[in-house]
């Protein structure tokens, strides 16, 4: 493939996937996280994906592009979004490809996700408090508490909300597209095998123990003072959102741990 096709593919795919991710984030925009700002956005995988396959500023600029239409077109106008969702998506997606692309196993894939989802939700649940600070929807006087409860609980629930998606559906379309149309995709993704990587005690291991993080969290937040998570929201149903999030992070958690533990056990079956 010439250069200049190279980079006539990029930038198509850019476009491709910024459609994409616009279109799949506004289809699930209405179902807003508990505390009415943030979304659940199974979309994720669509970035990923193309980042993974083609590259971190497919997946990167795609992935801001996306998000930046599709805060307009369900909010009209793109101001928090400028401050929180277009940066965040930017940094979370160029560095899943940066990390990702040409280097990709299913283990190190694992990995980045994790990490990946981490910081790049705090980024944008810190751009979304700065916001709401700067345009006076929350007092600058506040408790500190009630700040750095509405972050990390924002964060946690983007976190767990969308590491299923991205972990379980993004290799189905990696593979899916691999087979389908193999000419436009990188050599190592139509190789690469996840049985080959089910010996590996790595790839156990990363989703036993990001499971086992997760399930930790659920339980931590049946402790005293956990309600600081939601005390953002509305105090007559902060309790259904907590434990709502405690279930979130136990079953999410309980899956991660089942199916490392499922794949420590198959491969004793491959040796």
């Amino acid at each position: 493939m010439s250069r200049k096709m190279k980079r006539s593919l990029y930038v198509t795919m850019t476009g491709i996937c910024a459609a994409l991710y616009a279109l799949g984030s506004y289809a699930t925009s209405y179902i807003e996280s508990p505390w009415g700002v943030g979304q659940f956005r199974p979309a994720v995988v669509i970035p990923a994906f193309f980042a993974i396959a083609f590259g971190p500023l497919v997946g990167g600029i795609g992935a801001a592009l996306g998000t930046f239409l599709q805060s307009i077109a369900r909010y009209g106008h793109p101001w928090l979004t400028l401050v929180s969702g277009t940066p965040a998506n930017f940094l979370a997606f160029y560095m899943l490809g940066y990390l990702l692309h040409e280097k990709f196993t299913w283990t190190r894939f694992v990995t980045v996700g994790v990490i990946t989802l981490i910081i790049a939700n705090f980024v944008c649940a810190l751009g979304v408090l700065m916001y709401f600070i700067l345009t006076g929807i929350f007092p600058v006087n506040l408790p500190y508490m009630f700040y750095l409860g509405f972050v990390i609980g924002l964060t946690l629930w983007w976190y767990v909300t969308m590491l299923p998606f991205l972990l379980f559906l993004t290799p189905v379309l990696l593979k899916a597209t691999a087979k389908a149309i193999p000419q436009f995709m990188p050599e190592h993704l139509i190789k690469v095998s996840l049985k080959r990587e089910i010996p590996s005690k790595t790839l156990s291991g990363v989703l036993v123990f990001s499971g086992i993080g997760m399930a930790i969290i659920g339980l931590v937040m049946f402790l005293p003072g956990s309600e600081v998570l939601v005390v953002a929201y509305k105090p007559g149903v902060q309790q259904i959102i907590l434990n709502g999030m405690r279930i979130m992070f136990l079953l999410t958690g309980g899956g991660c741990i089942a199916t490392g533990a499922a794949f420590g056990i198959l491969k004793l079956f491959l040796k």
